[in-house]
């Protein structure tokens, strides 16, 4: 139980802005006979609530953009909603990538995506990101 507890908190922060991999507890788990379906769905649904909280924040972060402290400018906030909205909703089902895949929930958030929406294009998204990786690893064994 410990070793699913333990791959659900990275990966839940792995979806958020801190630096974390959870694909190489979920490849040490497998290698060490763990069931492939459960640790897929755990790793799945920590790393999907992750995601959620950037959802959230993304709700919010622009009643902040006039403080000092504020760390977009006005144009970067510009440019990534105009690139969100030239690549859409659709764009969510890239948020597993370790490079943007971040901002694209937080965008997701500042730009209101409907929950349920955001909730399947990045659970799909993030559940098929680890199927490979399971896959690749028992396949590799």
């Amino acid at each position: 139980m410990t070793a699913y507890f333990a791959l659900f908190a990275s990966s839940f922060l792995a979806a958020t802005i801190l630096p974390f991999y959870s694909e190489v507890l979920l490849y040490a788990l497998l290698r060490e006979g763990g069931d492939p379906v459960w640790l897929v769905t755990v790793a799945t649904i920590g790393n999907t609530l992750g995601a959620v909280v950037n959802w959230v924040l993304g709700l919010f972060i622009l009643q902040f953009k006039h403080k000092r402290w504020f760390y977009f400018s006005d144009k970067q906030i510009d440019k990534a909603q105009s690139w969100y909205q030239r690549y859409g909703q659709w764009s969510l089902l890239f948020a597993w990538l370790p490079i943007g895949g971040d901002a694209l929930t937080l965008i997701a958030g500042v730009m209101k995506v409907r929950f349920a929406w955001f909730i399947l294009l990045v659970g799909v998204g993030k559940a098929l990101r680890y199927i490979v990786v399971a896959y690749l690893t028992v396949w590799t064994a």
